[in-house]
């Protein structure tokens, strides 16, 4: 069914016709929600330190973490302490929780893990932001709310949107009609676009996801992925867009056998053995669920988000004057 869903979100298939008066219903919704908020009848708060939203208007990935990732880095080299805030999905934690390199992401989500073995800043996940926010503020300098663009409850005083510069909007139509989780006019209100691949539009930063090393599980060892070129693999993608990794390994020579999963699916060690022997190249964010596997034959690709020097100067910033620290 969700195979079937993103064609016709991306125009790959046919139909959804009938689906566009329960995209009506979800929009009365979103837009009712949000107008509680800006009205106050719903309430929200602030942490007391700056907050700059991380987020998307499709259902999916579109290079959120990577870019958290990126942005925590760059602050924490200027002498900034950086928090993350994140819902942790895909774990059963309701938070507030503080999440380290070795936290179970079953516990806290693949992603928050993710970002705490990145180094750079505090991780905090929960349910409610602004209750994980607040942990972190009286310990960091600024909070980045990874996949916060619809928390209302959580004031913030930048929101960036990351934009897939391939699919964009698809069919600029809302749930379950389209990908969209609000009306494409939200688009409208950010502080920045950052467009992940494809072509940036007008106003838009120009994101690119670099494969960094194939590394390893269990020893560590890196190697590159031009390494790779000519090899068979089974590529496996638990993320929102497989199709993605799938293709940074068709670009590097690599022959894949593709295996693509449900976002933040759970895997076992059964669900990598393939019984011929062939090595199995996953993403990072698959990666960190697999520490208790067996690790022979199992490898995954770092990648980074990368900007021209000019995209990177204009975003950090922007960022830095939120902070009060331009």
């Amino acid at each position: 069914m969700r195979g079937w869903l993103e064609g016709v979100w991306y125009g790959k298939a046919p139909g959804g016709a009938w689906l566009r008066p329960l995209a009506a219903l979800f929009g009365i919704a979103v837009r009712a929600r949000r107008a509680a908020y800006r009205r106050g009848w719903l309430a929200s708060g602030h942490p007391g330190k700056p907050v700059v939203v991380i987020g998307n208007l499709t259902v999916g990935g579109s290079g959120k973490t990577p870019l958290a990732a990126w942005l925590a880095a760059a602050l924490a080299a200027r002498g900034l302490r950086v928090g993350i805030a994140s819902r942790g999905h895909g774990g059963t934690a309701r938070g507030p929780l503080a999440v380290t390199a070795q936290s179970a992401p079953a516990e806290v989500g693949d992603e928050p893990v993710l970002l705490a073995r990145r180094g750079g800043a505090r991780v905090v996940v929960g349910r409610d932001r602004l209750a994980a926010a607040r942990v972190l503020a009286p310990e960091v300098d600024l909070i980045l709310a990874d996949d916060g663009l619809q928390h209302y409850r959580l004031a913030r005083d930048l929101e960036i949107l990351v934009v897939d510069g391939v699919r964009r909007y698809g069919n600029g139509r809302l749930l379950p009609a389209g990908p969209l989780r609000e009306p494409l006019a939200r688009a409208a209100g950010v502080g920045l676009v950052v467009a992940n691949g494809g072509v940036a539009g007008a106003g838009e930063l120009a994101m690119a996801l670099e494969p960094q090393a194939v590394v390893a599980l269990g020893s560590g060892a890196r190697s590159a992925l031009a390494d790779w070129r000519g090899r068979r693999v089974h590529a496996v993608a638990g993320i929102g867009h497989p199709a993605r990794f799938f293709a940074a390994l068709r670009s590097a020579g690599v022959e894949a056998i593709e295996h693509p999963l449900p976002d933040h699916a759970t895997l076992t060690a059964a669900d990598l053995s393939f019984g011929d022997g062939l090595p199995v190249l996953m993403t990072e964010k698959d990666a960190v669920k697999c520490g208790s596997f067996p690790p022979a034959g199992l490898a995954y690709l770092e990648v980074a988000a990368r900007f021209s020097e000019r995209d990177a100067e204009a975003l950090l910033a922007r960022v830095l004057a939120v902070a009060g620290r331009a």
